[in-house]
């Protein structure tokens, strides 16, 4: 966390946000923008930046954000969120909102890029140098850093004290539950192995793991060129239910916060038209729907606002496997270039 938690006196200090965070605070709403990858961790983000601010946070793709010249007002406060910090769609959209007044933010994982030198104030994920296209620790590590802002903006709120301890003690346990999650890759290659010849696999989950849905879907898409949708369960009955047989590879995440019996009640829904879903899960949740046990990937349980981190790389896993699997360039994929900078 390069110094940024202060694990024995339970505090959160952003150095790039300090002299701005009373005016984010007094902001009418909160506009996260980006693309791709950037795009869900502000997503994975939203619920607890909502919950922690109490303000109205919007998430915007940049390129429809730009389409439909969004109106913008002066106590508007805009995040950009960017890996390389080059994102040309993003940098549009940080250039019109400057020119309407609103105060620019940018998250990004390259000091010096151009969203770095254009915004007013900011955060460097601090991620390190990502070499692969399809991008995996800035995902996590945009999470993190969008946590640790929440936390920031959460600071001068008595009631949301017991909640901020309950999130750093997670921060402060989340390097070994990745540790333990790494241990996964044999049973994650052994799915791949299942499923490599596939083609079309969903993902579904709700809540704070709808944003990691999104992300698995988009790297098997990115990696193994197979056909992938990301799903919210709760809209399984407006429609993606129609896709649910029993050939219908699909993988759900289903974690003991919030959602949880919603979402076993959208396990039952699946089961019940002889869909089998791999059920991502927390340690210890023996999960069951129609009578039928559940095969489960389970991964240690931490805060929900960071979860997140942790069940994504079982996807992130899975991806890679199926892709060298099908005998395909992990790190360079068709088609796709690290850095957009073209719109």
């Amino acid at each position: 966390y390069m110094g940024r938690v202060d694990f024995a006196n339970k505090t959160v200090k952003l150095g790039g946000l300090s002299e701005h965070i009373d005016t984010i605070r007094r902001a009418r709403r909160l506009l996260f923008i980006a693309c791709g990858t950037s795009y869900n961790a502000a997503i994975a983000s939203r619920q607890f930046l909502e919950e922690a601010s109490q303000l109205p946070v919007i998430v915007d793709i940049a390129s429809d954000f730009l389409d439909r010249s969004c109106p913008i007002f002066r106590d508007d406060v805009a995040i950009f969120v960017s890996q390389s910090g080059e994102t040309a769609d993003t940098l549009s959209a940080l250039r019109y909102c400057k020119s309407k007044g609103a105060l620019v933010v940018g998250v990004t994982n390259t000091v010096g890029s151009t969203i770095s030198r254009e915004t007013q104030c900011g955060v460097h994920i601090n991620a390190g140098p990502e070499i692969g296209v399809a991008s995996t620790k800035a995902y996590t590590s945009q999470i993190i850093a969008l946590v640790l802002f929440g936390l920031m903006m959460a600071e001068d709120r008595k009631s949301m004290q017991g909640r901020v301890k309950e999130i750093i003690q997670s921060l402060q346990k989340l390097p070994d539950a990745i540790r333990q999650v790494l241990e996964l890759d044999e049973k994650m290659k052994e799915i791949a192995r299942e499923l490599y010849e596939e083609r079309s696999l969903l993902v579904m989950g709700r809540g704070c793991n709808f944003a990691n849905c999104l992300e698995g879907a988009l790297k098997i898409k990115e990696l193994t060129y197979m056909h992938s949708e990301g799903i919210l369960a709760g809209e399984l009955k407006h429609g993606p239910l129609a896709l649910v047989d029993k050939n219908m590879p699909i993988i759900m995440i289903v974690m003991r916060d919030n959602t949880h019996a919603k979402s076993q009640n959208a396990l039952e829904q699946i089961v019940a038209r002889h869909g089998r879903p791999i059920v991502i899960c927390a340690q210890g949740d023996k999960l069951s729907a129609g009578g039928v046990d559940l095969r489960t990937v389970e991964v240690p349980e931490l805060c929900d606002c960071i979860q997140s981190v942790v069940t994504v790389i079982p996807l992130q896993l899975l991806s890679y496997h199926i892709a060298t699997l099908r005998g395909l360039d992990v790190d360079c994929p068709r088609n796709l270039a690290k850095s957009v900078t073209v719109e």
